[in-house]
């Protein structure tokens, strides 16, 4: 087996929250060296995110920064005073890679644009995450998840015709923009291998929600139609049914065979001609829902799942997070891993969404817990040539992880 992907490759991590941190997780993972840099007073806005173990809120402690910030080295910097600045720009220049999720004004208020950057380093890859991009005229504006799934147009074509848009769970807008700028930073890696010259990234988080809804965007730019909510005439084989213990999606799928369909559920009043067609099972769509509800209902989700699937019909559960703690499908292909932290213990997380033949991964990898906050201060400014009295005066103390491991 041979080195990880990204091996030696160095990355300068400024980023929050969870989009441009998970862009620096993934690379990370495909083994390149990710400095982290926080802010001394408190560092990522995730530190103060749950969940939290016994839900008692602890800066060492967020699920989610723990999760996000795996595999990466941490320091504190204060990018506000000059001599912090002067040593972030000493590490970019020995640095391939900068990953920010500033808004776009803040980067060229502190003397860190992309130009002058590229100055310094001119194979410098700077990738830039946003809500809106680098430019045009919402580039300033504030954004949530709601409103970027609003603004993108996934919130419109979710949920049912007759109620009002919906979201979908928790923070996959953050996830999609922080898949899409990773996907960037590497084709533009790969590119300066080719041509010694680095260049900018400018992710738009809106624009990678609405990037997954190209075929709705078709419908519009080809035909003038506006797609819409499903309405919730046939909707049992559209949305989740109730079996016997849960949930179960029951699709035919998009090829299926309603003649087969009919058989693999044990309803042969199906077999009806006026059920052949999608338009007669829309017409009688409340005959067919009847049929199907009540016979749902007569064994589990997993015995629907697999007795489906035998008949190639793409069933599946809708599972709880227990489930998928315990999926075997997971637990087969060693997607969760588990490796030890200085103050929550052992750790079980996701792994890395992807597996390399050649390459090590989640299961031949050794996993760096998340940093404590400036854990990783005079080892990295050391290797530049940083005093320890250098170190103290650019970042003042912080808490360390001699002052945490005693608390409950």
């Amino acid at each position: 087996m041979s080195g990880a992907a990204l091996q030696d490759v160095k990355v300068i991590d400024l980023t929050h929250h969870i989009a441009g941190p998970y862009c620096a997780k993934l690379l990370a993972d495909f083994g390149a060296d990710v400095i982290k840099v926080e802010r001394p007073d408190g560092g990522d806005s995730a530190r103060r995110l749950g969940p939290f173990p016994e839900d008692i809120p602890h800066p060492e402690k967020s699920g989610l920064f723990l999760y996000l910030n795996t595999n990466k080295r941490g320091i504190t910097l204060n990018l506000k005073d000059a001599k912090g600045r002067a040593a972030l720009l000493d590490l970019v220049r020995e640095a391939d890679i900068l990953v920010e999720s500033f808004s776009p004004r803040v980067m060229p208020s502190l003397g860190l644009d992309y130009e002058t950057l590229r100055k310094i380093n001119p194979g410098l890859v700077m990738t830039s995450i946003s809500s809106f991009g680098q430019n045009g005229r919402y580039r300033d504006y504030r954004a949530s998840e709601l409103a970027l799934y609003a603004l993108g147009g996934m919130a419109y074509v979710t949920g049912e015709y007759h109620r009002e848009p919906v979201k979908h769970g928790y923070n996959q807008a953050q996830y999609l923009g922080g898949m899409a700028a990773a996907s960037g930073t590497v084709a533009a890696l790969l590119q300066r291998w080719r041509n010694g010259v680095g260049q900018q990234v400018d992710v738009s988080i809106l624009e990678c929600v609405t990037s997954t809804l190209f075929s709705s965007v078709l419908e519009y730019t080809y035909g003038g139609m506006v797609a819409r909510r499903q309405p919730k005439e046939g909707s049992s084989l559209r949305y989740p049914a109730q079996t016997k213990d849960g949930y179960i999606l029951p699709t035919p799928g998009v090829m299926g065979d309603w003649e087969t369909y009919a058989e693999m559920a044990g309803v042969p009043e199906l077999h009806d001609p006026k059920f052949d067609t999608p338009a007669g099972r829309q017409l009688h769509s409340d005959e067919v829902d009847t049929l199907l509800k009540s016979k749902w209902q007569e064994q589990t989700a997993q015995e629907w799942f697999h007795h489906a699937q035998e008949w190639r019909f793409p069933f599946a559960p809708v599972q709880t997070m227990a489930d998928i703690a315990e999926s075997p499908q997971l637990k087969e292909r060693g997607f969760f891993v588990e490796f030890p932290h200085l103050v929550v213990g052992t750790l079980r997380y996701p792994g890395a969404p992807f597996q390399m033949s050649e390459s090590p991964g989640r299961n031949g990898q050794q996993v760096r817990a998340a940093p404590l906050l400036g854990e990783h201060n005079e080892e990295v400014f050391n290797s530049l040539g940083y005093s320890i009295q250098d170190v103290a005066n650019m970042s003042p103390p912080t808490q360390v992880p001699s002052r945490l491991v005693g608390e409950g």
